[in-house]
């Protein structure tokens, strides 16, 4: 062994490796736990305005313990997310002695569920969240059954694009359990949309009721309370003050030549 050349050779370059490993390990433990590198500052980044900079500390102070090596990025993260209003975080270490938190905060685009689950609401990701929110700030009520909010949320963003031509916005979107959709407008009015079907999906039953508005319901000298849009060839609508107990609503059938429901 000791005539080889090649075997002394690869032995003392192993022990060179395993040396370097050695200092390179005892130097990261070194400055890991050396109080020499304090962690001095924590930087908050985002446009805040849900957080409360007392919120922001006490997160910091679960969080941010150890040095500027030491402290763990991760529960860092994790004690800024477990506040209210906060969507996502991002951590890193910036020489020689802080750290950047950098906060999305949710955007609030509907509330959801019932009146009993007021401080549920959904954001523009359509992402259901835990979050207050004065009475005074109006938002519309979404409804629908579970892991469905996201889609509800494109669907509002949809019909509200459809109605904007009759300066109408859905204040609510109800999807129910068998997936039908109904919408109340902000001028009280409710339409049936039914389910989506391939020969008429429900945005194009919505414009056909955008643009037959103005020459049909439009022109009608009275409230309407309900329109149920189900129907191929016309409206089904209910007139409060024409309504009597136990009567159905008045189906409205299309003048001649028209293609939706006229007045």
């Amino acid at each position: 062994m000791w005539d080889n050349a090649d075997m002394l050779n690869g032995c003392a370059n192993a022990l060179y490796a395993l040396a370097a490993a050695a200092l390179i390990y005892a130097g990261v433990h070194v400055a890991k736990h050396s109080p020499l590198l304090p962690l001095r500052h924590l930087e908050l980044q985002g446009d805040l305005t849900h957080v409360t900079r007392e919120q922001a500390q006490g997160a910091a102070r679960v969080g941010a313990a150890g040095t500027f090596f030491s402290v763990d990025l991760d529960a860092v993260r994790r004690a800024f997310e477990s506040l209210p209003w906060v969507r996502k975080v991002e951590v890193r270490r910036l020489w020689p002695d802080r750290i950047k938190v950098s906060i999305e905060e949710h955007v609030a685009l509907a509330r959801w569920g019932g009146d009993a689950q007021a401080k549920r609401l959904v954001n523009t990701y359509g992402e259901v969240f835990e979050g207050e929110l004065p009475d005074a700030v109006r938002l519309p009520q979404f409804t629908g059954p579970g892991g469905t909010a996201e889609e509800v949320a494109r669907r509002y963003a949809a019909f509200r694009q459809t109605l904007a031509p009759l300066q109408l916005e859905p204040r609510q979107v109800l999807l129910s359990p068998r997936y039908a959709w109904q919408l109340r407008l902000s001028n009280g009015l409710t339409l049936e949309l039914g389910r989506d079907q391939l020969k008429e999906p429900v945005l194009q039953r919505l414009a056909r009721f955008v643009a037959l508005y103005a020459q049909t319901l439009g022109s009608l000298n009275r409230r309407l309370e309900y329109v149920d849009l189900r129907y191929p060839n016309g409206f089904a609508l209910r007139v409060p003050e024409i309504m009597h107990p136990a009567t159905e609503p008045n189906k409205v059938k299309p003048k001649r030549g028209s293609r939706g429901a006229a007045a």
